[in-house]
């Protein structure tokens, strides 16, 4: 596996997204997690990416379960916290919620450090330079490799930098969401700061094999999964399938790989709780597109091709949006 680097640590150039590890996607069972885990090791990802509402908790301790177990070397582990769960639902970037929740997480985890602490969304009516000082205390204390950000937009990243140099920004990236590229990557490039895009397989979509209509909480209620954009978006994904197979790759191999050759300060994380499914991906970096495979892929997805909004209202809670 090739690396990138995340900071200063070299990781590997694809990660692991450990969201769908807490239930959110559907039941799963924690042997399937760690079957996931160990598949994970065998290809060589070093990059483990949760949160603490992962199934609310669920996903770190899973995690950190195997890794007791396990005793890997050289895992890097990033996770989250800003969400206080409701009614009504809302983002606390206090010191008190922020210190309290990564305390939390690192008892789960069976780990006295991180590599990597975001805040999952910004909380806009407390002052950035407060929010910031809170995260660089936590690098200084040793507690965290170093801070991230979460959906935010390019003006966030400069001035959140130029507090104190931040590691990496977290933000949904993929052949069907494309607004990074106004703006975000050019942004982090420019810093040298990781760029890590998450649902880099359009949550489940890029997959090997046509999912039907989703039903969770999650996806189930999103406007790309609703009738009639999810048919609509499905035809034009079949599309793209078949030129993968064409080729002799995996459908989430090739955009995986379109994603990892955006630049090299990107470390895509999908996302998975399948064994199979990570096998799926795992050898993205391996392909290289040829000029006319990028004219094919730009025209059967153009940037724009998604039917329907990446969110629905009410998933909206702090994304920043800039265009």
């Amino acid at each position: 596996m090739q690396t990138r680097k995340l900071g200063t640590l070299d990781v590997s150039a694809i990660g692991l997204g450990a969201m769908s590890f807490g239930g959110i996607f559907g039941p799963t069972t924690e042997a399937e997690s760690l079957a996931c885990l160990d598949a994970m090791i065998d290809a060589g990802i070093t990059f483990i990416d949760t949160a603490n509402i992962y199934g609310m908790g669920v996903s770190e301790e899973v995690i950190g379960r195997w890794l007791a177990s396990r005793r890997p070397a050289g895992i890097a582990i990033a996770t989250k916290a800003s969400f206080v769960a409701g009614p009504p639902r809302r983002i606390d970037n206090s010191e008190t919620h922020l210190r309290a929740e990564m305390e939390a997480s690192l008892r789960r985890l069976g780990r006295d450090h991180v590599e990597l602490f975001y805040i999952h969304r910004r909380e806009q009516a407390r002052p950035l330079e407060e929010v910031i000082g809170t995260l660089s205390r936590l690098v200084e204390e040793g507690k965290i490799g170093g801070y991230g950000l979460s959906e935010v937009a390019p003006y966030t990243i400069r001035a959140a930098h130029a507090i104190h140099p931040c590691t990496a920004v977290q933000n949904e990236y993929s052949l069907w969401t494309r607004a990074p590229e106004l703006g975000v990557i050019q942004t982090c490039k420019a810093l040298g700061v990781a760029f890590v895009p998450f649902s880099p397989l359009a949550r489940g979509m890029m997959g090997e094999r046509p999912i039907t209509r989703p039903d969770d909480g999650f996806r189930g209620t999103n406007p790309r999964f609703m009738e009639p954009a999810f048919s609509q978006n499905t035809s034009k994904i079949n599309g793209f399938r078949a030129f993968a197979t064409k080729r002799g790759w995996s459908t989430p191999a090739a955009a995986l790989a379109w994603v990892l050759q955006q630049g090299e300060h990107l470390i895509p994380i999908p996302g998975t709780r399948h064994a199979a499914h990570l096998r799926d991906f795992a050898r993205a970096a391996e392909i290289t597109f040829t000029a006319e495979d990028r004219d094919e892929i730009d025209r059967l997805l153009p940037p724009g091709w998604a039917e329907g909004d990446r969110y629905g209202d009410h998933q909206l809670l702090a994304i920043e949006r800039y265009c």
